[in-house]
């Protein structure tokens, strides 16, 4: 008789998402390599054995995290930025809901540059495709806004890589527990990457 199946970790249950959260969380302290499949088990209240009931290895388990992740910026960041015509508003959609994402602790998007080195080729290919896409979304933004005359003399690719590398080193300093909230934080930096590539000649 044959074993049953393991539940897909990709359906996103509350248990899931709870191993993903305290696994991104692990990786983010302390780094892939250095994380033990007992670090993440007893972070999540689990056993062992219990947590390969969840996951077969824990490249499996960095892979979920990271599709969780770009799950994530699809619908939290893209699919609401999408919505906005107009460039500037896109733009600053765009760093907004990341931002947000961020500073609200989503340590799973934390992940996506820094441990996808622990991914096996097959894997690592998928996450940087989807990334692609993201970055993509990003560039025609500011080419949107290259067309319409307000993109400063800029090359469209290194300001979207200059972007995201604000972004993701927000994780790296930012504490919600400091003097600006998460909100104010996401606004100066609104301003600086909107005042550094737009060149709205009415200051709008």
């Amino acid at each position: 008789m044959k074993s049953p199946k393991k539940p897909s970790i990709a359906a996103e249950s509350d248990r899931t998402i709870d191993i993903y959260t305290k696994a991104a969380e692990i990786f983010h302290e302390q780094g892939f390599d250095a994380t033990s499949m007992s670090n993440i088990a007893a972070a999540v209240d689990l056993t062992k054995a219990g947590l390969y009931y969840y996951i077969e290895s824990k490249e499996d388990l960095l892979f979920a995290i990271m599709n969780y992740a770009m799950e994530r910026l699809e619908t939290m960041v893209i699919e609401p930025s999408r919505q906005f015509d107009d460039p500037r508003k896109r733009l600053e959609s765009i760093i907004a809901c990341h931002g947000r994402l961020l500073t609200e602790g989503n340590t799973a998007v934390a992940i996506l540059t820094d441990e996808i080195e622990g991914l096996k080729p097959k894997h690592r290919q998928q996450i940087l495709d989807r990334k692609r896409v993201y970055m993509e979304f990003v560039r025609d933004t500011l080419e949107a806004l290259r067309a319409a005359g307000r993109l400063r003399d800029v090359d469209s690719t290194v300001a979207t890589f200059s972007l995201f590398g604000t972004l993701l080193w927000l994780p790296r300093w930012y504490h919600a527990d400091g003097k600006l909230t998460g909100d104010q934080v996401i606004e100066e930096i609104t301003k600086i990457a909107t005042g550094g590539l737009i060149n709205d000649v009415d200051g709008n």
